[in-house]
């Protein structure tokens, strides 16, 4: 079975990242590859990297260039997928990699984003409790944001198993600034991100912090609170998170790795490091994988875990790519059975 599948918002970093999976997806024809500024281009011009499809050109994104495929990935800047996506037929899957339909509290989305709700859909972290049956035969998707998908992957298995406590919980994660996107920015030129960090997002200000609260209170089945700092940090790619949270009294260093092992055993992108060693984003550079890594401070009763993930693969297109395999009952890998690079 060959799928069709259009992508739009293709100039950009997860919209490129996108196609780079596709192009070695074994069950996948790359169909529409569509922009909006950029529209009439070719696109070597602007993904150099993506020879086997350089001399593509990029058409304007329009429902009607997007139609007629199977599946339509929606690389869109948030309060611009919703629109398209209630143009295609029912039987298209649209896979949002945008904000718009991550969240279901139309009250945290205006008060984040400023516009009205448009709905929430099945969300596309596989390897949450249960969202695996709710992504199977799904033609509606949603792509977490990437701190979102580190983070959950952080912390939820304690949830899950009711060992953390919901009113404490602090993450502070530095990004590589492709994930501000390809808009040019001052503050993202080499001369200014290179050789230094910066915090920004400070004060409970960034958006995806309602998203992490929501999975996070999914999982514990009671309303958990976050105090989230992201930092921008002098890499192109990856993120690191450092998620910590206070213990149910009387837990264990055993208990709280134990959760963890069962969480994940047996996923093939989500990996437990052994004791002592602890993750790098080199680890997982250009891949899907994500590894982990956790410790009790005993003293103060919090447990810290440390994720890292490539907030472009695992983080958006990577996620994007698995979840349409479980959509569409592909295997499940498909497209995605690779590892990082080194160095």
């Amino acid at each position: 079975m060959t799928i069709s599948a259009a992508v739009s918002g293709a100039s950009g970093y997860a919209g490129g990242e996108v196609l780079r999976l596709l192009s070695r997806h074994p069950d996948v024809e790359i169909g529409a590859i569509t922009a909006h500024s950029n529209a009439g281009q070719r696109l070597g011009s602007l993904q150099p990297h993506l020879l086997g499809l350089a001399d593509r050109e990029l058409v304007e994104t329009t429902v009607e260039n997007l139609a007629g495929h199977d599946v339509v990935f929606l690389a869109l800047p948030h309060g611009a997928s919703a629109e398209i996506a209630a143009q295609l037929p029912d039987d298209v899957l649209v896979i949002d990699a945008g904000a718009d339909h991550r969240l279901e509290s139309a009250a945290a989305w205006e008060q984040f984003y400023g516009s009205p709700h448009a709905g929430t859909w099945p969300y596309g972290l596989p390897e949450l409790p249960g969202a695996r049956e709710q992504l199977a035969g799904a033609r509606r998707i949603a792509v977490p944001g990437c701190y979102p998908t580190s983070a959950q992957l952080a912390l939820v298995p304690g949830f899950a198993a009711g060992l953390l406590q919901p009113d404490d919980v602090v993450i502070v994660a530095a990004s590589g600034t492709s994930g501000a996107g390809k808009a040019l920015k001052p503050h993202l030129l080499g001369s200014e991100a290179m050789g230094g960090m910066s915090p920004y997002g400070v004060g409970g200000a960034h958006r995806h912090t309602p998203e992490m609260e929501q999975g996070f209170s999914r999982a514990a089945g009671t309303p958990v609170t976050v105090s989230f700092t992201p930092t921008l940090a002098p890499m192109a790619r990856g993120i690191l998170t450092t998620a910590t949270a206070r213990v149910q009294p009387g837990t264990t260093a055993a208990q709280l790795r134990a959760a963890w092992e069962e969480a994940y055993a047996g996923e093939a992108f989500v990996h437990l490091l052994p004791e002592g060693q602890w993750p790098s984003t080199k680890q997982v550079l250009g891949s899907n994988h994500a590894v982990l890594q956790l410790a009790l401070d005993e003293r103060i009763g919090r447990v810290i875990v440390v994720a890292a993930i490539d907030n472009l693969t695992k983080g958006t297109a990577g996620g994007a790519v698995q979840s349409m395999n479980l959509a569409l009952g592909l295997p499940e890998l498909a497209g995605l059975d690779f590892e990082g690079l080194a160095p």
